[in-house]
């Protein structure tokens, strides 16, 4: 059956298996997924630039159906999944499967289904006399940075058409999210003065600071969890801090000379976390530097932010919340326990959701799933989309 003779539903999953094929762990290219795409886009006679990163082995994408002009509405997604290392798939993760109403494979849900569904629709897209445009925008790295969109975002409203609003196609079971928690990433790493363990008051440990420095990090995640969530719709209700990997040392017996480790924060929207826990851990660290460090040059602290992707912060009655609920047939939002790129829209000044098909606690999963009704659903979204923008 070609594309053409295709329902869209049948055309969305045929696509999603396509998608799920590509092998896009966010530590590999995503240029063959990128290639297909265009060459879908092209067959479909609908214009798009392509962004490659700094490398050149990635790219994101950025795709127009209707008039280019200010005021459409974006639809975005990620072509990155987190890796299928160690986890117990039952087949291949990189080739789709059906079982009954489910489709199975690494990024079916989390979330090559929803770009499927937005390519799936095109040919609809294209005939609904559009007077405003729908874009379509895939990303790279969101598993990892989220900084995958920022070359595209930084060109809307100048080289390319502004959006009115965007749909960033996580999964929420077709709901309609409004707000997101942030997430900071750090590293600290700590240099002391290697010795014999035995002269232990000769030396300063790394590890022994570390450790230190990791109970200041957990008493400080205890005032957030007091501080609580003011909105009162996240789970957990409050701001989170997590010490996710250490390593240092050499041996049991000598004084270790490097430590680090990896930790995250997870802020709710409207409480500056990340200051607050960068000006305690700054002090707490001061402190430790005057009472075991002074008298050992070359040694110290340092705390590095890797990286920093903002919050969702609810926008009530915004051209996306708004539009949005419409299409969703819902009255009310959701706040997601997850991050997006969603905070990264807004921050560039466009309102945005997010709203997509499938369960989140299904990503990351081994036989992770989307299940047919879910892209129905999404379907039936997008139909509403190309009304509402209609001439």
């Amino acid at each position: 059956m070609s594309q053409r003779d295709m329902s869209t539903i049948e055309r969305a999953i045929e696509l999603t298996g396509r998608l799920v094929a590509f092998d896009t762990e966010s530590s590999k290219s995503n240029l063959g997924l990128i290639d297909f795409v265009e060459s879908y886009l092209r067959e479909q006679g609908v214009p798009f630039i392509r962004a490659p990163n700094a490398k050149g082995d990635k790219a994101a994408l950025f795709a127009t159906i209707g008039p280019p002009i200010e005021g459409g509405v974006v639809l975005s997604g990620h072509t990155d999944v987190v890796p299928v290392t160690g986890q117990s798939w039952t087949a291949d993760p990189f080739t789709l499967r059906r079982e009954g109403d489910r489709l199975l494979g690494r990024g079916a849900v989390d979330m090559k289904g929803f770009a499927a569904v937005c390519l799936a629709m095109i040919p609809e897209f294209k005939t609904a006399g559009l007077a405003r445009p729908i874009h379509i925008f895939l990303s790279y790295d969101e598993e990892t940075t989220c900084l995958g969109p920022l070359d595209l975002l930084g060109r809307l409203g100048h080289e390319l058409p502004r959006p009115a609003a965007a749909v960033i196609g996580e999964p929420t079971s077709m709901q309609v999210a409004d707000a997101h928690k942030s997430v900071t990433t750090f590293v600290t790493t700590v240099r002391g003065y290697e010795i014999h363990s035995a002269n232990l008051h000769r030396g300063v440990s790394a590890v022994h600071t570390a450790l230190l420095l990791g109970a200041e990090l957990l008493r400080i995640g205890e005032e957030l969890v007091a501080t609580g969530d003011p909105t009162g719709r996240f789970d957990p209700p409050y701001s989170t801090l997590h010490i996710g990997a250490i390593e240092g040392g050499t041996a049991r017996n000598i004084v270790a000379k490097d430590c680090s480790f990896h930790w995250e924060l997870r802020g709710v929207p409207g409480t500056d976390a990340t200051r607050i826990v960068e000006e305690q851990l700054a002090a707490y660290s001061a402190e430790l530097m005057e009472r075991y460090f002074a008298a050992f040059p070359g040694t110290g602290i340092e705390t590095r932010m890797e990286v920093e992707v903002p919050g969702l912060a609810p926008q009530p009655g915004s051209p996306a919340e708004t539009l949005a609920l419409r299409l969703a047939r819902a009255n009310r939002t959701i706040a997601v326990p997850y991050a997006s790129e969603a905070g990264q829209f807004q921050l560039a000044g466009i309102p945005s959701v997010i709203c997509g098909p499938g369960r989140i606690d299904e990503a990351h999963q081994p036989d992770e799933y989307i299940e047919v009704g879910e892209l129905a659903a999404c379907v039936d979204f997008m139909r509403g989309l190309a009304r509402e923008l209609g001439a």
